[in-house]
């Protein structure tokens, strides 16, 4: 399927396929493996002489090992041109006609590949396992939070049972985490919690949200509006509830990514207002989050010497 529209949007962007985008842009495949549903390349986002740019066909999401990054066409393609979002949508727009670049079409792809290979949800039930508690005590979660808004769940992959904390989306679809792994079941959306109030508060992904929960016992519930992207790529899915609040407060990652929407954000207008100051120095609220324990500890004298207390 080729790009119709006279115009790219973010939206369309993010539905590129990133091997035609970056055939497009003059990068080649060095390897393809497992059936065609891996593909390595020299990484176009730096020198290097082994490949280590990953490309996964099925998700049609990219990690580049050097950098320990990774994520959609909108990802990429910010740290490639290294620009903001609307310095990118003119450069695409400018660059490329859409009809030249393919967008990635899930069910010709479902056709080539191995469909015991995608991942399905074979059981929803509360949160249980003492592993994915610690897990969650690990990032500073506590149960009682967790248990509110998230699940546990059971899912296959490639014929092999796993199980994790499960958050859902708009659209019946979960965002999964365990310690080892980060996943998504299809369809992929947003997450809207909705209480009709004059302010919302935006998270990029859902631990984010839990931490920002943890940190505000006593907040009454229903008195803001929150929406989880689910991944900043899908800020503009989310766009038109957000404009509906006076407020609307961005506790967006502090990489490539989550600044270049912020900042996307807040020239939109100024009901957009930027909370990430909090945690300059880290990734993101639950980084933060986790490392705030250790922050706090005061510094006690014994014997002439320094120790953390506790």
């Amino acid at each position: 399927m080729e790009m119709k529209n006279e115009a790219f949007s973010l939206l369309r962007i993010r539905e590129l396929d990133l091997v035609n985008l970056l055939e497009k842009l003059g990068h080649e495949p060095a390897a393809r493996k497992k059936n065609d549903t891996d593909y390595w390349y020299l990484s176009p986002l730096r020198d290097e002489r082994t490949p280590s740019f990953h490309i996964d066909r099925t998700a049609n999401e990219w990690y580049d090992f050097g950098l320990m990054a990774g994520g959609n066409p909108i990802d990429f393609l910010l740290r490639y041109h290294g620009c903001s979002i609307a310095a990118l949508l003119e450069r695409m727009n400018v660059s490329f006609s859409p009809h030249r670049l393919s967008a990635f079409e899930t069910d010709l792809l479902n056709d080539r590949f191995d469909r015991d290979s995608k991942l399905v949800v074979k059981e929803v039930r509360p949160l249980y396992a003492y592993p994915l508690k610690n897990y969650l005590h690990e990032r500073s979660i506590p149960i009682v939070v967790a248990d509110a808004y998230c699940k546990e769940l059971t899912y296959d992959i490639g014929g092999r049972s796993y199980y994790g904390i499960g958050f859902q989306n708009n659209l019946g679809g979960w965002e999964i985490r365990n310690k080892s792994f980060k996943q998504s079941s299809a369809p992929k959306d947003v997450t809207f919690l909705s209480y009709g109030a004059g302010s919302a508060h935006v998270f990029e992904g859902f631990m984010d949200f839990l931490s920002w929960q943890a940190l505000h016992p006593y907040q009454e519930p229903r008195s803001v509006d929150f929406v989880v992207l689910n991944g900043a790529g899908l800020f503009d899915r989310a766009l038109s509830f957000l404009k509906q609040h006076e407020r609307v407060h961005l506790w967006l990652d502090r990489d490539v990514t989550g600044l270049a929407y912020r900042d996307y954000a807040l020239s939109l207008g100024n009901c957009f207002v930027d909370e990430s100051g909090l945690y300059e120095e880290f990734k993101d609220l639950n980084d933060w989050l986790r490392c705030k324990g250790e922050m706090q500890k005061p510094i006690l004298r014994l014997g002439g010497g320094l120790r953390p207390a506790g």
